[in-house]
């Protein structure tokens, strides 16, 4: 929201008497105060204008040092910036954090990317082919198994135009005639018609009969789950291709070597969701790929004769046939089953425009989620440690504070570590020199114990290893995303040959932005000048540091987020008013503002 704020610094009005006092009075130490005293500064404007990289982020990064511009075939030095030299002498950049929830700036930044990321892969574009439009693909939706019964707002026929802004009259939650209160005395049966913001949404009927234990083991295996479903889905589409008889392709692979692999492949992209009773289900889209023998890594289209139907016949498959049991935990000697539950919905992609699911609906859908995180489970918070999970968390609490304390207590360690006293040691060699001797691993001769050689190269070795020895207890990581609810996995994930990265698009807008303001124009017959040097012949040395987090006042926060919601207002507006140009131009004209 926009702050109302007068920002521009306007002359002193005068009264009519000697004492007339128009101005109220300003303190520094208020959001207002500090924000007067930065906009009547002289170098307010190239203030707003050094901060506008991160103007709109909630705590942005401030860096501190030098920038060098080097000449990179002689070294030269061609320009030099200090931060003491700049505004607030420190440079500020965006967070970029996804979570609309800390920062809704950079959130939106990541959903638009996110939103061009995931619509490549079905049209093509930002060096995707265009081909990928004629593949088959497939919009998923995979949820979690029961349990137990959470209050629910179920609609078995939608009347309304927009399902955001569903006002249909819903079923009652639970209506049962045959049992009226479950085993520990609490009803088990809800008449209730819920409205879409209620807030008794996902939350049990009765928080003793649910099982928390089991949904937040569900959420930290539920990764394994999904990797497990998409290769089922492969081995379906190769046993097709097979008795179809399409026969297998042969790769090169990276070591020379020549490999037959199946002549289909599944290239998905996935968002993950985490419910209002705090289970995690996934949306992904599905497209279906072939092999190219002389470029592995190209994306082509799949054999003649594969269609929507039978990669929805393969998903379908998967999702039903794939379930296993977690290892034994001294809770569950048994473990728990990690499946997936009843509802799975797979509806194909019309890239076309004219189907019910389309690819720019997918993309935005998915885009919008990518920023979430527990706030639909009304539970918000950061890593949890053993000095703070007692805030949070309670065996006999509400729904979030259960499954909270169900990721801490079923994370503990769960094995006797052997005293240091018991533990093998490896020999160490005397001190001092000995007789010169050859070393019989690598040839070197030395008078020391040990041959120094294979010492370094053991060291080495030891270097690339983690610090911290991984643990073989597989729910040890419930601990470390407790504040998850137990899922620890990525929000959004997609397979390598599906679409563009991340960096691609950062990386393309850090180009766009440092040239915006250059004139295109060719240079001169003499060549280019020094500030015109190409990027090719030049090279970006900064020797920044960290110096801080945040704004250095609420003021400054108020202007800055002020100025960024401004420009965010007329960029929508703009966005508007070419929308609706074009839906209004006929079709093979140009809009004046194209």
């Amino acid at each position: 929201m926009a702050s109302t704020l007068d920002l521009t610094p306007r002359a002193s009005a005068r009264g009519v008497g000697s004492n007339a006092d128009t101005i109220a009075p300003v303190y520094d130490y208020t959001a207002a105060g500090s924000a007067f005293a930065r906009a009547t500064r002289p170098d307010y404007f190239g203030w707003l204008e050094h901060v506008r990289a991160a103007a709109g982020c909630t705590r942005p990064i401030r860096l501190a040092g030098q920038i060098l511009t080097v000449e990179q075939g002689t070294g030269r030095v061609l320009d030099q910036r200090r931060t003491d030299d700049m505004p607030d002498s420190a440079i500020y950049t965006a967070c970029g954090n996804r979570r609309s929830r800390v920062c809704p700036s950079c959130a939106q930044t990541y959903q638009r990317d996110a939103f061009q990321l995931l619509r490549a892969g079905l049209v093509g574009g930002k060096g995707v082919p265009e081909s990928v439009a004629s593949h088959p693909a497939v919009f998923a939706t995979f949820t979690a198994p029961s349990f137990g019964p959470v209050h629910a707002r179920v609609v078995k026929r939608h009347t309304c135009g927009n399902r955001r802004r569903c006002d249909c009259r819903a079923e009652p939650c639970h209506a049962r005639r045959d049992v009226g209160v479950c085993p520990h005395g609490r009803p088990a049966v809800c008449w209730a018609r819920h409205e879409a913001g209620d807030a008794a949404l996902g939350q049990p009927l009765c928080l003793d009969c649910y099982d928390h234990d089991h949904q937040v083991v569900w959420n930290i295996f539920s990764g394994e789950l999904w990797h497990r479903t998409k290769q089922a889905a492969e081995r379906w589409l190769t046993k097709l291709a097979r008795r179809r008889g399409i026969p297998k392709v042969q790769v090169v692979t990276a070591s020379g070597k020549t490999r037959k692999v199946a002549p289909v492949r599944l290239s998905p992209g996935k968002v993950a969701e985490l419910q209002a009773r705090g289970a995690v289900h996934f949306h992904a889209i599905a497209r279906l790929d072939g092999i190219d023998g002389c470029d592995p890594d190209k994306v082509v289209p799949p054999p003649a004769g594969f269609t929507v139907a039978d990669l929805i016949d393969a998903l379908r498959h998967a999702a039903t046939q794939i379930g296993f049991h977690t290892p034994p935990h001294p809770d569950r000697p048994d473990g728990w089953l990690i499946a997936w539950g009843e509802q799975v919905d797979l509806e194909p992609i019309a890239t076309d425009g004219t189907g019910e699911v389309t690819d720019g609906m997918v993309a935005g859908y998915l885009a919008k989620y990518a920023t979430k995180s527990t706030e639909a489970t009304g539970h918000t918070s950061t890593r949890l440690t053993a000095d703070t999970i007692g805030d949070y968390a309670d065996p006999d609490g509400d729904h979030t504070a259960r499954l909270i304390d169900a990721c801490w207590r079923i994370g503990r360690p769960t094995h006797t570590p052997v005293p240091l006293s018991e533990r093998p040691r490896d020999p160490r060699p005397r001190p001092g020199f000995v007789e010169r001797w050859q070393c019989p691993d690598c040839g070197t001769h030395t008078r020391y114990p040990a041959c120094p050689t294979c010492i370094a190269h053991r060291q080495a070795a030891l270097d690339t290893q983690p610090a911290k020895p991984a643990t073989s207890n597989p729910y040890a990581r419930l601990r470390r995303w407790a504040h998850m609810l137990g899922y620890g996995g990525h929000f959004l994930t997609k397979g390598r040959r599906y679409s563009v990265t991340f960096q691609l698009l950062r990386d393309t807008r850090i180009a766009y932005r440092r040239h915006e303001d250059q004139a295109h124009e060719h240079p001169a017959a003499s060549g280019q000048s020094v500030d015109q040097v190409g990027e090719d012949t030049t090279l970006i040395v900064g020797t920044l540091t960290f110096a801080g987090v945040g704004w250095h006042t609420s003021g400054d926060a108020l202007l800055a987020n002020t100025a960024a919601a401004m420009a965010r207002e007329r960029r929508t507006t703009g966005r508007e008013e070419l929308a609706h140009e074009l839906s209004a131009t006929p079709a093979g004209t140009v809009p004046a503002a194209a």
